[in-house]
């Protein structure tokens, strides 16, 4: 053990955007203590990050704050495509899903990230936590019991944490990367610069996304922001050597040059920034007792709404890991896995949004159009991951299980109960789930209740074949608490020697009551 034992927190999260913000929230649910500390003086004020995917909401379903975030939000509008001051027609972005009884969410959701992040605060402050504003990470020691966090305190002094664990989701030029000396691969995918802001605007209506293609020097958008009053302006600016200006005035020609709105219907600019679009990841997202998260680890083009929602799952998936180690004394070794499972998310992630960025750019409308499933994070699973056991001999490659049936490592689908509610009302919170479906399906004994809630569920025959029955199949489902199905079997004994990994009890001690 290192001579400096003494921990001032368990984790130290470094970037209190949504990625910081909803790690702090799981964490705090776990009663584990955390400190969130964040450059600068406020919460990020734009609304760059504007799509909630459908995996995502299912996110903030279980972290609480769902309900916030369906009544400050809102569908996305239909397109409408403009050639100068000629509408030439409206069209959808989206391929349009309803809710059903295994996705509750049905499409992607418009929320400025702005208000993203103060919902997740306001959580995490009824949580008993909060963020450390005007506090930045400046440098990074570690050794085999902990890490020595330098920090850049709001009154100009200097001070150093000492955490069990730190995680850096403190953005794309993350301090916590560069102190780690980590590299981040890839490349620019478009040259030419965009600037986005957040406009008050008359002179033009709010049921639709406006777009000028054609526009000269380069397309513009101007979305209506759901549940405010304001315009999301995305502007590209394909001539060379031209350089966006983000201030009023420079708004104000924009409008004036590129629309028929006229750039006196721009009543105020609440945010602007310009950005050349990258797409990035780190090699590494783990170095010892540092984790990287969100776009300290990728980067993506805002094309495919995938950046924020990627990077909200980082934290989903770390912090359930974090709170088996420091709560229930799961050996260290099992945040191993936290690179394991996300850094081949990132990448394929990071590939749609490159694919979708690109059609845009290059004017294939068609392909920039295809926007539907792949974008929405139902279907990404861990199924190769180190943490799946997928033990039912016909869901083996050649057995007889349909192909439409969850597998270990998939995403745990919804599904209605008999008597009412759902499924997920039976996995939220930052348990483990154990479901046992079909008459032969057995409880293990002596599971402990602060590690897993375990139930039996009956065939409902009034929801036909959206029961849970007969949704997942017979047997016993372990399902993790970020909501992925972590072991599928008919044997119980399975079930404790599974869990024997995620706690410091003995595999035996799992399957007796305790004293």
């Amino acid at each position: 053990m290192a001579l400096n034992s003494v921990h001032d927190v368990d984790v130290l999260i470094a970037g209190a955007g949504p990625t910081g913000l909803a790690l702090a929230v799981d964490l705090a649910r776990r009663g584990i203590s955390a400190r969130l500390v964040e450059q600068s003086d406020r919460l990020f004020p734009g609304s760059r990050g504007k799509g909630l995917q459908p995996r995502t909401l299912e996110v903030l379903d279980d972290l609480g704050v769902i309900d916030a975030v369906l009544a400050s939000g809102g569908p996305y509008p239909l397109m409408m495509s403009w050639q100068g001051d000629r509408r030439v027609g409206e069209w959808d972005l989206l391929e349009r899903f309803a809710p059903t009884p295994r996705a509750p969410y049905g499409e992607v959701w418009m929320l400025t990230q702005w208000r993203t992040q103060e919902i997740l605060h306001e959580r995490l402050r009824e949580l008993g936590g909060g963020v450390e504003f005007g506090t930045a990470l400046t440098g990074i020691t570690q050794d085999d019991d902990g890490v020595d966090a330098a920090l850049a305190l709001p009154d100009g002094s200097t001070g150093t944490v000492r955490a069990r664990y730190l995680v850096a989701a403190d953005g794309g030029r993350s301090a916590g990367r560069r102190a780690l000396g980590v590299g981040m691969t890839g490349e620019t995918i478009d040259p030419h610069p965009i600037l986005i802001a957040d406009l008050l605007l008359g002179g033009i209506d709010r049921e639709h996304w406006h777009v000028w293609p054609k526009a000269e020097g380069g397309t513009v958008m101007l979305c209506p922001l759901a549940g405010t009053d304001h315009f999301q302006l995305l502007a590209q600016y394909t001539e060379t050597g031209t350089e966006p200006d983000g201030s009023v005035e420079g708004i104000r020609r924009l409008i004036d040059a590129r629309t028929p709105i006229g750039g006196g219907q721009v009543r105020e600019v609440l945010w602007s920034s310009v950005f050349h679009p990258s797409a990035a990841m780190a090699d590494r997202f783990r170095v010892g007792r540092v984790f990287l998260a969100g776009d300290a680890a990728h980067i993506h083009s805002p094309a495919g709404g995938q950046g924020l929602n990627t990077s909200v799952q980082d934290a989903y998936n770390l912090g359930w890991k974090l709170g088996q180690v420091l709560r229930h004394g799961a050996d260290a070794g099992l945040l191993d896995s936290y690179e394991e499972e996300r850094l081949p998310i990132a990448a394929d992630v990071l590939g749609i949004s490159t694919r979708l960025h690109g059609a845009t750019r290059d004017g294939d409308d068609t392909a920039a159009r295809q926007r539907g499933t792949d974008t929405h994070g139902l279907e990404l699973h861990y199924r190769d991951g180190p943490l799946t056991r997928e033990l039912r001999p016909d869901a083996l490659p050649g057995g007889t299980l349909p192909d439409a049936a969850p597998r270990a490592g998939d995403r745990a689908p919804d599904a209605p109960l008999a008597g009412g509610g759902r499924l997920f009302d039976l996995l939220r919170g930052p348990h483990f789930t154990l479901l046992a479906l079909g008459t032969a399906a057995r409880l293990p004994p002596g599971i402990p209740a602060d590690l897993v809630h375990a139930h039996r569920i009956d065939d409902s025959p009034e929801h036909g074949t959206s029961g849970a029955h007969a949704v997942y199949g017979d047997g016993l489902f372990l399902v993790r608490p970020d909501g992925y199905i972590g072991l599928a079997t008919r044997e119980p004994a399975d079930v404790t020697a599974y869990l024997a990994r995620f706690t410091g009890r003995p595999c035996g001690e799992l399957g007796h009551d305790r004293p």
